[in-house]
């Protein structure tokens, strides 16, 4: 007996944060619209499908956005609508299957593998994950379905806006051939100009080429991933409840930090943030990473390893600090435009598991506990150490 093939399917909502907005406000509607930060250093979050006519795309610095679309709207975003919205997305999706791997607010695969028995054909719910998206929220959700992962989300990216496309085995070749190679997952900016100054520009092309050409150009091992994939191949399985292999926080600022002081205070709200989202997860970090970011892109990371693996702010602070310290020591002229930090490294925590005699004072625990539970209630930032309170007057 053959085993049943693998039915994926991948949604993806149609300019998400954008499509919001205009549904809250249907005035917007016909107008090119971006959802971006809108101080100097903006990015953009999500443009709609007008104002990417005008070259407008996410990750874009808002400053260019406005070159390009002056008279585009600018919308600061609004995370809290947005996931609102989410819930009531993967709300539907959890109908159908309990089989979900979520990739954003707006974007999860579903394995229905097992719900065919319940419906007529992969199709079927797929067309009813898109009905019931838009019956629920008032917005289009683009759905691609196939035996993988990666066919699947190539049929929802083709299909867009609004798409409903399955690709069948017989159907491969037909769709992926004409690709330019830089549509294929896993090859990036470098690999996709090394390709092409060996003659590969679309999917049919490396498919065909010998082994010495396409080796040469990205390497033996990615040149045998990469021959794998474009024939169509990917037994990637749907992982539901991945677990959290990071957490990390950082802001980007309006003017160059230039005092350590400062810096510092920037550094303990990124802590509270980690350190709080670490304790609602219930997951203790073993390694401290901070992110500095030089004007105008220059970036580097330094890490260190906490003496006991936990997730109180005082603890996680001391070892970011640390770290600040000496790189700030090693420049002439520091300055900074972007700080972060990032938890790795997690154990979960046991209720029985004995105390160590290094772990955080419990009245560092208890202030910790307070803060998240006043900040939980009362939005972020609601209460924060007094340390914080100097970096009000550079946020924006």
């Amino acid at each position: 007996m053959q085993p049943t093939q693998r039915a994926i399917i991948h949604v993806d909502m149609d300019a998400f944060y954008a499509s919001v907005e205009e549904l809250d406000d249907p005035s917007l509607v016909g107008k090119p619209v971006i959802v971006a930060g809108l101080g100097r250093r903006g990015v953009v979050s999500t443009a709609n499908y007008e104002a990417r006519k005008y070259g407008v795309r996410s990750a874009m610095a808002t400053s260019e956005a406005r070159r390009r679309c002056p008279d585009g709207v600018y919308i600061f975003p609004r995370h809290a609508r947005y996931q609102e919205i989410s819930n009531v997305v993967f709300g539907v999706f959890a109908e159908v299957t309990p089989m979900i791997e979520g990739l954003s607010l707006d974007e999860a695969f579903l394995d229905v593998t097992a719900s065919l028995r319940l419906f007529s054909s992969i199709e079927a719910i797929g067309r009813r994950v898109k009905e019931d998206i838009r019956a629920r929220t008032g917005l289009n959700a683009s759905v691609g379905m196939a035996h993988n992962k990666l066919l699947a989300k190539l049929a929802s990216e083709l299909s867009k806006p609004n798409g409903f496309l399955r690709i069948a085995p017989e159907e491969i070749r037909g769709y992926l051939d004409p690709l330019p190679v830089g549509r294929m997952w896993t090859v990036g900016k470098v690999a996709e100009e090394a390709l092409h100054r060996v003659g590969i520009r679309t999917i049919g092309d490396i498919v065909r080429a010998d082994a010495w050409r396409l080796n040469k150009a990205v390497g033996e091992r990615h040149a045998a991933l990469l021959r794998e994939l474009c024939r169509g191949e990917d037994r990637r399985p749907v992982v539901t409840d991945a677990p959290e292999v990071s957490i990390g926080a950082e802001w980007t600022f309006e003017y160059d930090l230039e005092e350590l002081p400062i810096a510092e205070a920037w550094l303990l709200r990124q802590c509270e943030k980690v350190g709080a989202r670490a304790r609602s997860r219930g997951v203790n970090a073993r390694t401290v990473s901070v992110k500095l970011r030089e004007p105008p892109f220059t970036t580097h990371s330094r890490q260190a390893q906490l003496p006991v693996p936990g997730n109180a702010t005082p603890d996680i602070y001391a070892v970011a600090r640390r770290l600040l310290q000496i790189w700030w020591n090693q420049h002439p002229r520091p300055r900074l435009r972007l700080l972060g930090v990032t938890l790795s490294g997690f154990d979960a925590r046991h209720g029985d598991e004995q105390q160590d005699m290094f772990a955080a004072p419990v009245s560092d625990k208890l202030s910790d506990g307070v803060q998240d539970l006043i900040n939980s209630r009362f939005g972020a930032g609601a209460l924060v150490r007094a340390g914080v309170l100097k970096t009000r007057g550079n946020e924006r």
